[in-house]
């Protein structure tokens, strides 16, 4: 299986990006680097990859489970290297899961699934970096 998209420079630092299956999006530079800010940049877009096929995972996984939830986010930082070509060395995922009756037990097996079994991002990330995952459960109170 492979996936292709088609990049297309749109003037300025400006890049649009898309896939026949999926909408398009925008890439930019920052305006230190002689950008506007009007995309997201390559290496934060993959972080985005990474929480996106994580997350994918730990929902299709909680759903399969019958595990409900009030709500879920994942916070992904990256340590660039300091010499060119910069890339992510270190990275910590931080996935949040929200509730007022959380099944702790089933949200860590789902995210140790991800991590371990089905992300692909995730394995192609440890290829080149150090990876840190951790949980944080968020109780809602009701009334």
């Amino acid at each position: 299986m492979a996936d292709k998209i088609t990049t297309h420079w749109k003037g300025n630092m400006v890049f649009e990006s898309d896939n026949p299956r999926w909408p398009s999006i925008m890439m930019d530079a920052s305006e230190e680097f002689g950008g506007t800010n009007s995309g997201m940049a390559p290496k934060a877009m993959m972080l985005s990859s990474l929480a996106g096929c994580s997350g994918l995972d730990v929902i299709s996984t909680l759903n399969k489970m019958k595990v409900e939830i009030d709500d879920f986010k994942m916070d992904v930082s990256g340590e660039l290297t300091e010499e060119h070509p910069k890339y992510y060395h270190s990275v910590v995922v931080d996935y949040h899961f929200y509730g007022s009756d959380l099944n702790k037990k089933k949200c860590e097996r789902a995210v140790n699934l991800s991590v371990e079994k089905y992300c692909g991002v995730m394995e192609m990330f440890r290829r080149f970096a150090k990876v840190e995952t951790n949980i944080h459960f968020h109780i809602i109170l009701e009334g």
